[in-house]
């Protein structure tokens, strides 16, 4: 009998410590099929900083290096410049990139580093306790905005996909989300995309992926779902903002 599912080569069999209802094995996933699909896991190079993901090298089954917190695509910049043929990409998460991080992505796609970022946006910070992160939305409880996050004390929440379209080095950007099935489906569509930019040398890519952090949310992993895309969809446009011609 012909298979309709397998276990992608791509991930270990290693049990994941992600909370219930976490989004971060399917985006797993999504990154490694990609590679698998073509054929690219022995070349590929990975890179996790400080965050939910930080034992990511545990279940992505590929070489990968662990940078400090926000300095992921500085490690990837120098890893690809060393390895110009290889894939290589950044895992990084809201509170991560869009904040002790913001430095190191704006330049990194500014000079149109030839890497892939996939950007994990759960609106908040999820492994150190649910603290307020760039991107969590108005009205939005957080242990450090216990009443909701109010214009006036925090500002608005940071739309990095729009940002990053807006340096002439970012060459792909898209925003995608996991809390469909068809969101699964497009979403590997932009991260197969992404690399396919990057094998052909282009530029930057930048993948932004609406995620879930039902543990921090304090809501069950249906609601979970339920309240990214009634909230974190509404102020996040699924959207691709920029590709290259030579990909289309």
């Amino acid at each position: 009998m012909k298979p309709v599912f397998e276990y992608t080569k791509g991930m270990t069999e290693k049990e994941m410590h992600y909370c219930p209802g976490c989004t971060h094995g399917i985006a797993h996933r999504l990154v490694m099929e990609a590679l698998d699909e073509k054929d690219d896991l022995g070349n590929a190079l990975g890179v996790t900083p400080i965050g939910c993901s930080v034992v990511g090298h545990q279940y992505m089954n590929i070489d990968m290096m662990e940078s400090a917190h926000g300095r992921a695509p500085a490690v990837a910049s120098g890893i690809k410049r060393v390895h110009p043929n290889s894939p290589v990409f950044t895992y990084q998460g809201d509170g991560d990139l869009a904040s002790i991080g913001t430095a190191e992505i704006i330049h990194a796609a500014a000079r149109g580093e030839k890497i892939c970022v996939f950007f994990i946006n759960n609106a908040i910070y999820g492994m150190t306790g649910g603290q307020m992160a760039p991107t969590t939305l108005i009205g939005q409880k957080a242990t450090t905005c216990v009443d909701g996050r109010t214009f006036a004390q925090a500002g608005s929440p940071i739309r990095m996909a729009e940002i990053i379209a807006t340096l002439d080095g970012a060459v792909f950007v898209e925003r995608v989300t996991l809390t469909t099935p068809g969101g699964v489906r497009k979403a590997k569509k932009a991260i197969q995309t992404a690399f396919e930019v990057q094998e052909k040398k282009l530029g930057f890519s930048f993948v932004e992926i609406i995620s879930t952090c039902p543990t921090n949310w304090g809501v069950t992993p249906v609601n979970a779902l339920k309240w990214a895309k009634e909230n974190m969809e509404d102020y996040y446009e699924i959207k691709q903002f920029k590709c290259p011609e030579e990909v289309k």
